[in-house]
């Protein structure tokens, strides 16, 4: 997950490529511990069929049933498969099989408290200091990545191309740090250490005057707020009124602080920005309204299997009505997108992993009478909602270290843990 993220976001092909070698050396490592123990062990949650799913229907739409490709298409070799191109198609397909192996380990190795304490320390640290290098950079040389790299018709912040995907990282670290904070799941000593990690890091998400993250981070702190008021356990029965009132004031603390840290350093563009109050600007969707009408006609040509994984931008060329200065590749909503490359089958088994993954999230966090591990769910769950409410704006996803983070959080949320038998027992006396 570091490499990727330090990596350009993993959006270099070379990038990807340490990528799938990391991921094949994860499985030679994953049938050695096999070997070993005479047992292979792997997690049968749910959350991996709609990925299994996925490259399945992938793998259909290189298959030889379409027609020729249009010849108004840009870059697009002649092919008759079902994909407008088959290379880029390939290439999701490789991608879906290493975040795969990547995830159905997390699914299975992360099964203890030490493995879950060791996994969620390591994200918030790397959080905050890749909230800290952001940070530096933004106010030297906001223009290049490690002051070295100036990306082509691009806002770049910290390690990422693309400011808003560096958003998208820092709200769902952010909102696992908020998690352990509402569940109260360290102690007193500890809290200010996860406060000051939340600032840092939504004071660098400010920077990056991403509207889509600032509107995510309402609805987390709203999924967090509902989540603590719902939990069903005999302690919280008798909450109190002012137990709730400070609950929603503990989310409007979290907005004010976060503010009052940006305009302090500097950032009150930013903040004018982030609420659409900036000068000169006309749309403020900046094109976004455009995009999303070009898609729902690439979906309405092609409703059932769509044009092909990762072949939107091909297929966006012959419906684009602008002038054709700059190159569009994703429609800056990741559902749109996915019905336009995967048609209602694909975008189908989208809607099952978010539903697999709220419904088996929500049970962990319910049924849980471990607070460290309730916090942890509860905070991996709101990053998960988190980054899901900002891909109605952009495409976090479409960038593989996010892509990678996002699955972690997904199974930090969901997998089951074994605790010691004394330490259930300790916790039952509690």
């Amino acid at each position: 997950m570091i490499f990727s993220t330090l990596a350009f976001g993993s959006v270099d092909t070379w990038a990807m490529g340490f990528l799938a070698i990391a991921a094949a050396f994860v499985g030679f490592l994953w049938l050695a511990d096999a070997r070993k123990k005479r047992e292979f062990r792997f997690s049968s949650s749910l959350l991996q069929l709609p990925i299994v799913g996925l490259i399945l229907l992938a793998a259909f739409q290189l298959l030889p049933f379409g027609a020729a490709n249009d010849a108004n298409l840009l870059n697009a070799p002649i092919s008759h498969a079902l994909t407008l191109d088959s290379f880029a198609t390939k290439l999701g397909i490789i991608q879906l099989v290493v975040m795969l192996i990547f995830f159905a380990s997390a699914l299975t190795f992360i099964n203890n408290q030490s493995r879950l304490r060791i996994v969620t320390t390591t994200l918030i640290i790397f959080g905050c200091a890749m909230a800290v290098f952001g940070l530096i950079q933004f106010f030297s040389d906001p223009a290049k990545i490690y002051w070295v790299r100036e990306p082509f018709q691009a806002n770049p912040f910290a390690s990422f191309v693309n400011k808003h995907h560096f958003a998208g990282l820092m709200l769902m670290l952010t909102s696992l740090t908020l998690g352990l904070i509402y569940s109260k799941s360290l102690g007193n000593e500890k809290r200010p250490l996860l406060i000051f990690a939340v600032v840092l890091m939504g004071v660098a998400m400010v920077f990056t005057a991403s509207r889509g993250a600032l509107v995510s981070l309402l609805g987390v702190l709203a999924f967090l707020t509902l989540a603590n008021l719902s939990r069903r356990e005999s302690e919280n029965s008798n909450k109190t009124f002012g137990g709730k009132l400070l609950l929603i004031g503990g989310g409007l603390s979290v907005i004010l602080i976060l503010l009052g840290g940006t305009l302090f350093l500097g950032g009150g563009d930013s903040v004018l920005r982030g609420v659409t109050l900036g000068a000169g600007q006309d749309d403020i969707s900046n094109g976004r309204l455009h995009f999303w009408a070009t898609t729902l006609e690439i979906i309405r040509d092609n409703p059932i299997l769509g044009v092909g994984l990762e072949a939107f931008g091909v297929a966006y060329t012959k419906y684009d009505t602008w002038s054709g200065i700059y190159r569009i590749e994703r429609a800056h909503n990741e559902y749109l997108n996915f019905l336009a490359e995967t048609g209602f089958v694909g975008f189908a088994l989208i809607v099952g992993f978010i539903v697999i993954l709220l419904r088996d999230g929500l049970r962990v966090y319910n049924t849980t009478n471990d607070r460290f591990r309730r916090g942890v769910c509860l905070g991996a769950l709101s990053g998960c909602v988190g980054i899901l409410i900002h891909s109605f704006f952009d495409f976090p996803l479409h960038t593989p270290s996010n892509l990678l983070i996002f699955l972690t959080l997904a199974a930090l949320a969901t997998v089951t843990i074994h605790f010691p038998k004394l330490y259930r027992q300790s916790r039952s006396k509690n």
